[in-house]
C-alpha cells in the first residue's frame, strides 16, 4: 500500500533526526577526540619545555658554580702570591740586616784573620793554579802579610802545593765592603770572590729553604727543600 505525504514527510523527519543524532553523536566523539588529542600535546610540550628550562637552569647553575670556583681559585692564588710577596719582603730585610751586621766580623781581628785565612785557603784549593793575583781592602794590606804565610802553609797540607800570591795594591776591594778577598788567575781568565758579602749571598741562597722554614716554619705543599 503506497504511502500517503503525511507519512512520506514522517519517515523522512524521523531519518533527519536520526541523520542529525548520528551527526552530533559523530561531532562530540571528534570534539573529545580532538580534546584528547590536545590535552595529550598540550601535556607532551609543557613536559618537553618544562625539560629545556631545568636543563637551561642547570646549566646556568652549573656556569654560576664554576664562576664562583674559578673566582675563589683566583682569590686564592692572588692571597698566596700576596703572602709570598711578602715573605721575601721579610727574607730581603732579614739578609740586609745581616749584610749590616757584617762589618762586626773585621773589628775582631783574631777571628777575622782566620777566617781570611779560610776563605784564602778554600780559593786555593779551588784553584789550583801556582801563581795568583789576590785582592782585599786597602785597611787589611798590613793584616796580609801575616795571613798569606799561614793560608799557603795550610793550602800546602792540604793540596801539597804551593802556590805565589801577589797583592794587587793598584786595585783594592772597594772600602764599603765588610771584608774577605777576591783571588784571580793570570790574564784575569778565572776569579774566585770570597768577600764576606759574597760568601753571605752564597750561604744565604744554600740555605734558603732553612731560612724559611725558621721564619715561616714549615710549607706542608713543599715536598723537597731544593
Amino acid at each position: 500500500m503506497a504511502l500517503s505525504d503525511a507519512d512520506v514527510q514522517k519517515q523522512i523527519q524521523h531519518m533527519m533526526a536520526f541523520i542529525e543524532q548520528e551527526a552530533d553523536e559523530k561531532a562530540e566523539e571528534i570534539d573529545a577526540r580532538a580534546e584528547e588529542e590536545f590535552t595529550i600535546e598540550k601535556g607532551r610540550l609543557v613536559q618537553q619545555n618544562r625539560l629545556k628550562i631545568i636543563e637551561f637552569y642547570d646549566r646556568k647553575e652549573k656556569q654560576v658554580e664554576l664562576q664562583k670556583k674559578i673566582g675563589a681559585s683566583n682569590l686564592l692564588n692572588k692571597s698566596r702570591l700576596e703572602v709570598l710577596k711578602a715573605q721575601e719582603g721579610h727574607i730581603r730585610n732579614v739578609l740586609h740586616e745581616a749584610r749590616q751586621k757584617l762589618h762586626i766580623i773585621s773589628q775582631n781581628p783574631a777571628s777575622y784573620k782566620k777566617l781570611v785565612v779560610d776563605l784564602i785557603c778554600q780559593g786555593l784549593c779551588q784553584l789550583l793554579e801556582p801563581e795568583l793575583v789576590i785582592r782585599c781592602r786597602k785597611v787589611d794590606q798590613n793584616a796580609m802579610n801575616e795571613i798569606i804565610p799561614i793560608a799557603l802553609a795550610e793550602y800546602k797540607n792540604q793540596s801539597g802545593r804551593t802556590c805565589n800570591l801577589i797583592v794587587d795594591t793598584a786595585n783594592w776591594l772597594p772600602a764599603e765592603l765588610c771584608g774577605g778577598i777576591e783571588l784571580i788567575t793570570q790574564g784575569n781568565r778565572i776569579k774566585v770572590t770570597n768577600t764576606l758579602e759574597a760568601r753571605l749571598d752564597m750561604l744565604a741562597q744554600q740555605m734558603l729553604p732553612e731560612i724559611r722554614g725558621m721564619l715561616f716554619g714549615a710549607n706542608p705543599n713543599r715536598k723537597f727543600d731544593n
